[in-house]
């Protein structure tokens, strides 16, 4: 999909940012939408039979918006990605088709046919434009639009909606086995190292997310949308640098990087950290599995992902109940990795003095940014 996307970074070698490019696209088609997203939390949260105020007519809207309006709005985001305002209309058509084809939120479906549509139409356009004599251009640009997106919608309909519902029952059950035998704390195994290389987009909005949204459907909430957006563990990470950090300039930066990760969402400002000190990676994922335990064990969930990931984001898509099992998980979390990265940095020896610059510059190496060393 990567080669679809307009604007995609250079071509670079390697796995990781093949994997990394994938997110990123992924994200770019979901992070415009996420007030939608939240709006969908909202309404869920308040209105659904167990919600805070409920209204069975205010909640009839719930259903339409999950099934329908988002996978278009990610449809459309991704054609335009693709190929513009154009891209956009026919990849909302196309869309259609995997909605009306499914009885499941259909995010990975929208994420597939989007841009494929869109690339489709722009390869039409590439050809056929050039050669359009003067006068009928509209009637050609209408007609193509229109032709190729209903043939895509029923690709969509016929071809692409049946895998991804697949796919989804697929994961869907994996993710079940995981919660059933109590194994769910193992994905962090995964996301926390995933996280600090920047790969978090593919697993968060690519699998979890989607996921999340089905699970939250059904049951009104999902732990899907906490494991990767827990700002827990990072939140200790940087309270182990600041309290024990290895020197002074690194303890005196941790304070305002505490303020930008937990209050602002912005889980990047740790990465540095973390690169810095490569064991630290030990207490991100201590922090990390002890938070999806204990949400796991409390039962509690959100109803959509909160973006960012800062802990008002969190308590506005906390559903009613939950909120004690929410915040208990993030302090704990924060609490473990905390404490695991403090006797870390305490323990370990080191010749080199570790020096935040570079790590910061490695960091935004991994991203494909310019380095952005946080102050205090």
């Amino acid at each position: 999909m990567s080669d679809m996307v307009a604007g995609a970074p250079a071509a670079e070698s390697g796995w990781r940012a093949n994997v990394q490019r994938f997110g990123g696209n992924l994200a770019a088609m979901v992070m415009p939408n996420i007030g939608a997203f939240i709006a969908w939390g909202l309404l869920t949260a308040l209105f659904i039979p167990t919600g805070w105020a409920p209204n069975e007519s205010l909640a009839e809207m719930v259903g339409p918006m999950i099934l329908t309006l988002l996978p278009v709005l990610i449809g459309y985001t991704g054609g335009r990605l693709v190929h513009g305002q154009r891209g956009a209309v026919i990849g909302a058509v196309a869309t259609m088709g995997i909605v009306v084809g499914s009885d499941i939120p259909q995010f990975l479906g929208a994420m597939a046919i989007g841009p494929l549509a869109a690339w489709v139409l722009r390869k039409f356009d590439d050809f056929v434009v050039p050669r359009t004599k003067g006068g009928f251009e509209m009637l050609v640009n209408n007609f193509s639009l229109g032709i190729l997106g209903v043939v895509m919608a029923i690709i969509g309909f016929l071809g692409i909606g049946p895998i991804v519902t697949s796919l989804t029952t697929v994961l869907g059950n994996g993710v079940e086995v995981l919660v059933d035998n109590r194994l769910l704390p193992l994905a962090s195994l995964l996301i926390e190292p995933a996280k600090v290389l920047f790969l978090n987009n593919a697993i968060n909005h690519g699998v979890l997310g989607p996921l999340g949204v089905v699970e939250a459907a059904e049951a009104g909430k999902s732990i899907l949308f906490m494991l990767e957006t827990n700002p827990g563990p990072g939140l200790g990470i940087l309270l182990a640098f600041w309290l024990a950090g290895p020197n002074k300039a690194i303890r005196l930066s941790a304070p305002g990087a505490i303020i930008i990760h937990f209050f602002g969402g912005i889980h990047e400002i740790y990465f540095p950290y973390v690169l810095m000190k490569p064991q630290m990676i030990l207490a991100a994922i201590a922090g990390g599995m002890t938070g999806i335990m204990t949400f796991m064990v409390t039962g509690v969930g959100l109803v959509a992902t909160p973006s960012p990931g800062s802990i008002f984001a969190y308590m506005a898509v906390t559903p009613r109940g939950n909120f004690f099992g929410v915040l208990l998980g993030i302090a704990l979390s924060a609490i473990v990795s905390f404490v695991v990265g403090a006797a870390l940095l305490r323990f370990s020896k080191s010749d080199e003095e570790p020096d935040l610059d570079e790590a910061a510059a490695q960091s935004a190496a991994n991203k494909g940014a310019k380095p952005a060393t946080p102050e205090a």
